[in-house]
C-alpha cells in the first residue's frame, strides 16, 4: 500500500492546476467520509481520491498520444472527446508513476468518469465523491444527491447516472457506452 501520501499531495499539487488541486484534496476527503459510512478502507478510498483526476490538466491531443504510446484502448466516444481519457490515463499514470499496484485503487480511478455497471463499493465510492464533493456546485439535485449518498450509496450512482446522461443529451454531448451499460444497471435495481 502507499505509504507517502504527503510526496503524492506534493507531486499533484504541482502537476494538477490549482483548481484540480483542490477539487483532488476535496474528492479525497468526501471519499474517506464516505469510507467510513460504508466500512471501506479508508487508505484506498484517500489514495482513489488522491489520483482518480491525475492526468486531467494533460493537454487532450498528448492524452491521446500517451494512450497510443501505452497501448491503452481508446473507444470513439474518447477520441471524440479526449478529456474522458483522463481516467485510463490516470489509472495508468497511478501504477507507473505512483507505483499503485492494489487493483480495487486502479479500477475505481478508471470507473470513475464513466461508471460501470456493478461497482464494487470503492468504485461507487470514488464515483459519487466525485460529484459530490463540497466544492461542486452546478448539478439540480446536489444537497439530494448529497444526503443520498450517505444513506443508499446505489442509488446516488443511479441519479448521478441519470442526470448525466440528461445533461449530455440537452448538451448533444458523446456519450461513452459505458455510461449507459452503467445507468441500465443501476435502473433496473430501481425501476
Amino acid at each position: 500500500m502507499i505509504k507517502n501520501l504527503k510526496n503524492i499531495k506534493s507531486s499533484l499539487k504541482s502537476s494538477l492546476c490549482k483548481d484540480r488541486y483542490q477539487h483532488t484534496i476535496a474528492v479525497a476527503y468526501t471519499a474517506m467520509c464516505l469510507a467510513m459510512r460504508y466500512e471501506t478502507d479508508l487508505q484506498k478510498a484517500e489514495v482513489a481520491g488522491l489520483l482518480h483526476d491525475c492526468a486531467k490538466c494533460i493537454p487532450n491531443e498528448k492524452k491521446l498520444k500517451e494512450c497510443t504510446k501505452h497501448n491503452i484502448k481508446v473507444s470513439e466516444a474518447e477520441v471524440s472527446k479526449p478529456d474522458l481519457l483522463h481516467a485510463k490515463l490516470g489509472a495508468f499514470i497511478a501504477m507507473d508513476v505512483y507505483h499503485v499496484d492494489d487493483k480495487e485503487i486502479i479500477n475505481a480511478i478508471l470507473k470513475h468518469t464513466t461508471g460501470a455497471p456493478n461497482m464494487t463499493m470503492l468504485e461507487k465510492i470514488i464515483f459519487v465523491a466525485d460529484y459530490i464533493e463540497p466544492g461542486r456546485n452546478k448539478a439540480d439535485n446536489l444537497p439530494y444527491i448529497r444526503k443520498l449518498a450517505f444513506e443508499d450509496i446505489d442509488r446516488a450512482v443511479y441519479i448521478i447516472l441519470k442526470d448525466t446522461l440528461e445533461y449530455l443529451q440537452k448538451k448533444g454531448g458523446s456519450i461513452d457506452v459505458m455510461t449507459n451499460k452503467a445507468y441500465e444497471f443501476y435502473r433496473s435495481l430501481y425501476e
